[in-house]
């Protein structure tokens, strides 16, 4: 792409929130990096342009620049790193070999052929077509080009390693590489399984042999002999295309003919028509990108089926929607800054009206419900009252002692049957009770002993409620009753701000309700196709916490509320308990109170 001299058409400084989103794009697309890693490549403060160009074939291209140097690339909203970028962080893309003459081939335009990958004792990293890719030299780890993947690595091994391997967009001593310092690449030593076996008859095939036929491979002119190929078969009907599997070597599994990523791709498209004829009526537009994906095209996913568009062709919901958009079945437009919306969609489409909306068999649905386990269920939580040694007086005559554990009925009976035996019951008014040195001692503050001599029912019963140690029992489905001392801690939905300003959805006590953390964080990571981690949630001991990126307390809180059956917590005290925290932090509780 960079093979030749580009024309550039503009050189801004950044601004705060482009710095912002290119720090939460490049953590989405390079998970491996830490936050820490995110904040050296992207700098808070430091000089950071964004250079739009030309490249020589029209292509419009987005490059990031700091220090100097261009550390990123966007092109059709993807978004690369360069080779100065991948020297810092040479594990950041899995890398392919190759032999040092190649490169020369790489740099002048050509793609690089599989006859020409160098396979180390450890075999070929794993891959799926359209992954990014980072190519080094026989030596050195040090990357010396990007690109994509043409193929998956099981498709590589299968062709006999023939045929185009990867699509080269950067290299190192390209236009873009020439834009910076114009440093060499440095040298990393080879991972100890990754060094190659040059021996007679082991690991690769010899150098001079392998070469000459790389060479032969990488000339120019078969490079354009292979593209003509490709936009030929790209303007065949699929029936065709089938017929003739091309110079890429396509294979088709005769007992699975559709790979992973084909039957996403078709899932992602089942949804998205599932959802426009069922759930999405005229009064919702304009409608979120984000919206339609959480709550109407995960909803149609069919039982058993997990949508992930990370793993179809398209990688991106923005994406995605594009080519729908090409398809004139939806309209998208950026009504503020950053945010997608559909403001108008073809209901008399051909593929809308043509879709049938699947009806599940009984059949299948008992095996995947039979073959997922038992569904969760919320334990039943009763709130408990223990007896402290401050009101043992009270309660020893109804043969409770210290420590006892008592249901709020049982409380109101202990206190009920102590006034009517002890006649303090107000002879004039039946709504009030004398109190007792006794009751005086238990429910009354220091300064209210030597002033108040009566109190109402309600007052009475609340007050000593209010002098009780908290408690609760918990009972899962299928377990026997457990008692806690203390309150129930509801699960607490906050929402962060790390010094990197990206937003991050931090959820704890999940397993106070049996629910697993790992299964939360993997059913969030697809609802809200957004990265989450589980870590040991601080100053809780053997507790973890599910953190998510971005803001997703609305996807949280349809997935608690609904699918796990859970209500917002209505008792006053945790309530006030949940305002002395930030505004921002939601808490609910998995059960209802019986």
């Amino acid at each position: 792409m960079f093979a030749k001299a580009f024309r550039v058409k503009s050189n801004t400084a950044i601004k705060g929130s482009d710095r912002r989103k290119l720090r939460a794009d490049v953590a989405a697309v390079f998970p491996t990096l830490g936050t820490d890693q995110v904040s050296e490549l992207v700098p808070g403060k430091e000089e950071l342009n964004i250079v739009k160009l030309y490249a020589h074939r029209g292509d419009a291209v987005t490059v990031y620049v700091s220090g100097g140097n261009p550390i990123l690339f966007e092109l059709e909203k993807n978004l690369y790193p360069t080779v100065y970028t991948l020297w810092s962080y040479p594990d950041l893309l899995p890398t392919f070999t190759t032999w040092p003459l190649v490169l020369e081939k790489l740099v002048g335009g050509a793609d690089l052929m599989l006859p020409g990958l160098v396979v180390p004792p450890a075999g070929l990293p794993q891959v799926q077509k359209g992954d990014l890719c980072a190519v080094a030299l026989v030596g050195n780890r040090a990357p010396v080009a990007v690109g994509v993947a043409s193929m998956s690595t099981a498709e590589m091994l299968t062709s006999g390693l023939k045929g185009r391997g990867f699509s080269v967009l950067h290299t190192y001593q390209d236009h873009l590489w020439r834009s910076g310092d114009k440093s060499s690449p440095p040298s990393i030593a080879p991972l100890a399984l990754d060094a190659p076996d040059l021996s007679e008859g082991k690991g690769c095939v010899k150098a001079d042999t392998a070469l000459e036929g790389d060479m032969r491979q990488l000339t120019l002119e078969e490079e354009e002999e292979e593209e003509e190929e490709v936009q030929r078969r790209c303007e065949k009907s699929p029936s065709e295309a089938m017929e003739d599997p091309g110079p890429e070597g396509l294979h088709v599994d005769p007992t699975d003919s559709k790979t992973l990523q084909e039957q996403m791709d078709e899932l992602l498209q089942r949804c998205f028509l599932h959802a426009l004829k069922c759930c999405v009526r005229k009064a919702d537009l304009p409608l979120l990108t984000s919206t339609l994906l959480g709550s109407h095209m995960f909803s149609c996913c069919p039982e058993g089926r997990q949508l992930d568009i990370k793993k179809s062709s398209y990688k991106k919901l923005s994406k995605f929607l594009q080519h729908m958009q090409q398809e004139q079945i939806i309209q998208v437009q950026e009504l503020s800054k950053g945010v997608e919306s559909i403001v108008a969609v073809d209901w008399k489409h051909p593929r809308i009206t043509s879709f049938v909306i699947p009806e599940p068999s009984l059949t299948s649905q008992t095996i995947q419900e039979g073959s997922r386990g038992q569904p969760y269920h919320p334990p039943d939580i009763k709130p408990l009252y223990c007896v402290p040694a401050s009101m043992t007086l009270l309660f020893q005559e109804s043969g409770h002692k210290k420590g006892s554990v008592l249901e709020g009925s049982e409380v109101r009976t202990v206190v009920i049957n102590y006034a009517k035996k002890n006649n303090l019951v107000d002879a004039d008014n039946k709504n009030l009770v004398n109190l007792d040195p006794i009751l005086c001692d238990c429910i009354l503050e220091k300064d209210e002993q030597h002033t108040v001599r009566k109190l109402p029912w309600d007052s009475l019963l609340s007050r000593c409620l209010e002098r009780l140690q908290p408690a609760y029992q918990v009972t899962f489905p299928g377990q026997e009753p457990t008692v806690k001392k203390g309150r129930v801690c509801p699960i607490e939905i906050t929402l962060a701000q790390r010094a990197s300003n990206k937003k991050v959805t931090v959820v704890r006590n999940l397993e106070a309700y049996g629910l697993d953390p790992c299964s939360v964080a993997a059913t969030l990571q697809l609802r809200c196709q957004a990265s989450t981690t589980v870590t040991a949630a601080p100053g809780l001991k053997d507790s973890l916490q599910v953190q998510i990126q971005g803001n997703q307390i609305h996807h949280l809180g349809r997935l608690l509320l609904a699918p796990c059956e859970i209500q917002r917590e209505k008792d006053k005290h945790i309530n006030a308990l949940r305002h002395t925290h930030s505004p921002l932090q939601e808490n609910y509780k998995c059960l209802k109170y019986t």
